[in-house]
């Protein structure tokens, strides 16, 4: 008994001084192992809308791809430059930058990492073309022309709202001034109310619920009746407010009667930017050897009217259907130029 007493504690002091045997982080620099990383503007991953959907595009790679996946939230705009090269510095063969603001330092950074493809979310390659960076944009004009659209055609007052984030970014501006413009030519005599977030940080614009929420319930105040919340976690707030004060909502970016369960049951439709396909296309583009350097452009449109579907005419139906068909071939123009003038 002596003998196994002995024994025993042997093995259990050997297993105190031998190294221990667990999951090891994979290697990125090796051929075999593809990793892709993502970095967020200032917005949060779970953020229901654009970094969320940027995310998933990146997952359907680990489970369609077998890639490693791996995300840095951004908390500073003085952090991208640094974020950007913790997955470059690691050897991930594939990073991700999402939003316009990443834009430059996206740029920047790929010279530095030749070996990297970088996929740089709405930030359009205006600047000249870099054999490892290619943009994802997308006619946010025309998504929000054909929600504006839509909103002028079911508003029962008169006056419709729209709340976003910061018109300093163009792809936020688009999707704004494409609202108005899609109202405007159902009916000129629509009253469009427009804000945006511009009195604030970009650290705040995009994650301001609460001012989203209160500028929406400002505009069901002045009468209207449906509102566009387009801007992240701000947006979020604008679209949610408006469903609880019984208003006509419409989401952004994706399809947010999946996000957004609380405004659901008034969410009119989407102005949707088909993020996650692009995001994952442009990745199998990348692993296939395959990647297109300069802008690669993604597909909008509207997502379907869910519970409200019994509510929309079958005119005001067929009417969003020939207004996406025009604006795909191009015989209807929404006339928003690329930027703010």
């Amino acid at each position: 008994m002596k003998k196994l007493y002995l024994v025993l504690t042997v093995l259990v002091l050997a297993a105190l001084v031998l190294p221990a045997c667990g999951p090891t982080t994979p290697d990125c620099t090796k051929e075999e192992v593809f990793c892709v990383g993502l970095v967020t503007d200032v917005g949060k991953i779970d953020d229901k809308s654009f970094n969320q959907s940027a995310w998933e595009g990146v997952k359907q790679a680990e489970s369609e791809l077998g890639a490693i996946v791996q995300y840095i939230e951004t908390t500073d705009a003085k952090d991208y430059a640094k974020n950007i090269a913790t997955f470059a510095d690691e050897g991930y063969d594939v990073i991700v930058t999402v939003g316009f603001n990443l834009g430059v330092d996206t740029r920047a950074a790929a010279p530095t990492y030749p070996n990297v493809k970088f996929i740089g979310i709405d930030q359009d390659q205006f600047e000249g073309t870099i054999d490892n960076v290619s943009g994802l944009v997308f006619p946010e004009d025309q998504a929000g022309f054909l929600v504006g659209a839509l909103a002028a055609m079911m508003t029962e007052t008169g006056k419709v709202g729209g709340v976003f984030g910061t018109d300093a970014v163009p792809p936020v501006w688009r999707f704004g001034e494409g609202y108005r413009a899609g109202a405007a030519y159902i009916d000129p005599a629509v009253e469009v109310f427009v804000v945006y977030h511009s009195d604030v940080g970009f650290d705040k614009t995009f994650t301001d619920p609460e001012w989203g929420a209160a500028t929406a319930k400002s505009m069901i105040d002045q009468g209207a009746d449906v509102i566009f919340g387009g801007g992240g976690k701000t947006g979020n707030g604008a679209v949610e407010g408006a469903a609880q004060a019984g208003a006509y909502a419409i989401g952004v970016d994706s399809d947010q009667y999946y996000t957004l369960p609380n405004a659901a049951p008034r969410l009119l439709s989407s102005a949707m930017k088909l993020i996650t396909p692009g995001v994952f296309d442009l990745i199998k583009l990348a692993k296939d050897g395959s990647f297109p350097a300069g802008n690669f452009y993604g597909d909008a449109g509207y997502a379907p009217y869910h519970d409200l579907d019994s509510m929309v005419p079958a005119e005001v139906k067929a009417k969003m259907e020939e207004i996406a068909a025009a604006l795909l071939d191009g015989s209807l123009k929404t006339n928003v130029p690329p930027v703010k003038p």
